[in-house]
C-alpha cells in the first residue's frame, strides 16, 4: 500500500487518491492553498453571493443551513447570521442515532441564534428496513444518514423556494484534494451520489432482491432537475471562501455559544461527532474493516497539515484508536434486530483486498501506516505537537446517555439543560441565555 509521505492517507482512500512525483497526496497539495490564497478577497466574493440571494429572495428566509447537534453547524450559522447578515432556515435530518448531548447542542443552537428549524423524522420501521438492506447490499449502517443529510435540505429548498443552501466544508477537497478551492465546487446531484453516497442512490435500493418499496425511500430521492432549475437552487461550501480550520472554529463556538464536547471512543477529536452514537463508533469501525484506516486517520491528517501534530504523533494516535472495538455495537444490533455473527458476515464481504488478507478464520492487514513513519518530506520536519482538544462539563451529568434519543426539547429555557432565563416585567420569555459549560480538561 502506498501512503502519503506528508500525511497518513493510503492510496485506497474511497474518494480516490493521487500522489505527485514526491509522494505527496493531492489533499496535502490543495491544503497548501490555505496559506497562499487571499482569504479577505475570497470572503468578499462570498458576501456578494449571499447579498444577491438576499435581494432576490422575497421570502422570510434567504438561505438554508443543514444542521446537526455536532459537526460544523454552529460555525456555519454564526457566519451566516453574524458575519453575512442572513436569516437562515435551519434544516435537520433526524438520523435516529442521536445522543442526548447532540439533542442539547441542537436545542442550544436554535436558541442562541434565534433561528427557525424544520426536522425530518422518518418512521423507525421504514428506516430499519432500509438500513437492513444497506447492510446486506453495501455493508453500511450509515447510508440513510448521509442520504438524509444531503437530500432533505434540498427538498426543503424546493418546497419553500429558497434558492441558496450553505454547507460547511467540502470534504472531498479537504481530504483528498479532489478540487482546488478556486474551483468553487457546489453541491449537485452527481456530487452527492458519486462521493457522499458511495455511488448509491435511493432508487438503487429498489430491486427484485429487496423488500424496500419506492414509497419507503421517497424522502431520500433527490429533487428533479426541472424542480431545482425552477427555484434556482444552488449549494455553496463555506470552505471555498473561508480558511477552514475545524478545531479553531469549534473552540470559538465553545467559548461564545456553549457548544458541548465529549470524549470519543475511536478518535482523539472531541468536537465533531458528539451528536451521533455511531459516527465515531460502529460506523467508523466498519470503515476500518473495509479500507484499513478510520476517522482517527482523517483527524490526524488534518492536524498534520495544519502543523499542529507531528507525523510520529499522528501514527501513535492511529495505533491507539484504530483497532478499538466499538462499544455501541450492541445498541445498534438491538435496534436493527440482527446478531453479531450475521452482521459481520455481511460486512466482511466488503473488505478491500488490497489492504486485507484472510488466513483461515482470521483477517489481517497486509500493510499499515506504522510501517511508514519515516518521511523525507521537508514539511514534516517543521511540525509541532500542540494539538489539545477541550472537553466541556456535561450540562446534564445525572442523566445517562446510553440509548438513542429520537426527539428532545427543541429550545433552552429555565426548566431544561441548566439554562437561565431573563423575564420581562409582564412575564413571558425574552432573551434566553445558556450557562456556558466550563472546560474540565484537554484531551490529546
Amino acid at each position: 500500500m502506498i501512503y502519503c509521505k506528508r500525511c497518513l492517507y493510503p492510496s485506497n482512500h474511497p474518494y480516490g487518491m493521487i500522489f505527485d512525483e514526491n509522494g505527496i497526496c493531492m489533499g496535502c497539495r490543495v491544503h497548501e492553498e490555505k496559506d497562499q490564497l487571499d482569504w479577505k478577497e475570497r470572503f468578499q466574493k462570498l458576501k456578494k453571493i449571499t447579498h444577491n440571494s438576499k435581494i432576490t429572495s422575497n421570502k422570510k428566509f434567504d438561505c438554508i443551513i443543514p444542521v446537526t447537534g455536532g459537526g460544523d453547524s454552529y460555525y456555519i450559522v454564526h457566519v451566516a447570521k453574524n458575519l453575512l447578515g442572513m436569516n437562515p432556515l435551519l434544516v435537520n435530518y433526524n438520523s435516529h442515532y442521536n445522543t442526548k448531548l447532540g439533542i442539547r447542542n441542537l436545542a442550544n443552537l436554535t436558541t442562541v441564534f434565534d433561528c427557525d428549524m424544520v426536522t425530518s423524522t422518518i418512521s423507525p420501521n421504514h428506516l430499519k428496513k432500509i438500513t437492513s438492506q444497506t447492510i446486506k447490499q453495501y455493508g453500511s449502517i450509515y447510508w440513510q444518514v448521509l442520504s438524509g443529510y444531503t437530500t432533505f435540505p434540498v427538498q426543503v429548498a424546493v418546497k419553500f423556494k429558497i434558492p441558496l443552501i450553505i454547507w460547511g466544508v467540502h470534504p472531498w477537497s479537504e481530504q483528498t484534494g479532489m478540487f482546488s478551492h478556486l474551483d468553487e465546487v457546489e453541491m449537485t446531484h452527481r456530487c452527492r451520489k458519486e462521493h457522499a453516497l458511495m455511488g448509491i442512490s435511493a432508487e438503487d435500493l429498489i430491486n427484485n432482491k429487496s423488500e424496500v418499496l419506492r414509497s419507503e425511500v421517497q424522502q431520500f430521492i433527490y429533487p428533479y432537475d426541472n424542480e431545482l432549475e425552477k427555484v434556482g437552487v444552488r449549494g455553496i461550501y463555506l470552505s471555498n471562501y473561508i480558511r477552514w480550520d475545524s478545531k479553531t472554529q469549534h473552540e470559538q463556538m465553545i467559548n461564545e455559544y456553549g457548544y458541548e464536547t465529549a470524549q470519543m471512543q475511536r478518535t482523539f477529536n472531541t468536537y465533531e461527532d458528539v451528536h451521533c452514537f455511531h459516527s465515531a463508533g460502529l460506523h467508523d469501525y466498519l470503515k476500518f474493516l473495509k479500507y484499513g484506516y478510520s476517522k482517527v486517520t482523517d483527524h490526524a491528517c488534518r492536524e498534520i497539515r495544519l502543523k499542529r501534530m507531528t507525523r510520529e504523533t499522528g501514527v501513535k494516535m492511529v495505533e491507539k484508536y484504530t483497532n478499538k472495538y466499538p462499544n455501541d455495537l450492541n445498541l445498534f444490533l438491538k435496534w436493527i434486530g440482527m446478531n453479531e455473527e450475521e452482521f459481520f458476515l455481511c460486512v466482511d464481504k466488503f473488505r478491500d483486498k488490497r489492504i486485507w488478507k484472510h488466513n483461515g478464520n482470521k483477517w489481517s492487514l497486509r500493510d499499515s501506516i506504522t510501517n511508514h513513519i519515516e518521511s523525507d518530506d521537508p514539511f514534516t520536519k517543521n511540525l509541532r505537537d500542540n494539538c489539545k482538544f477541550k472537553i466541556t462539563k456535561n450540562a446534564e451529568p445525572s442523566i445517562k446517555d446510553n440509548e438513542y434519543l429520537l426527539m428532545g426539547r427543541g429550545y433552552i429555557d429555565s426548566r431544561n439543560y441548566g439554562s437561565q432565563e431573563d423575564r420581562s416585567v409582564g412575564g413571558g420569555m425574552t432573551k434566553r441565555k445558556w450557562k456556558k459549560p466550563s472546560i474540565v480538561g484537554n484531551y490529546e
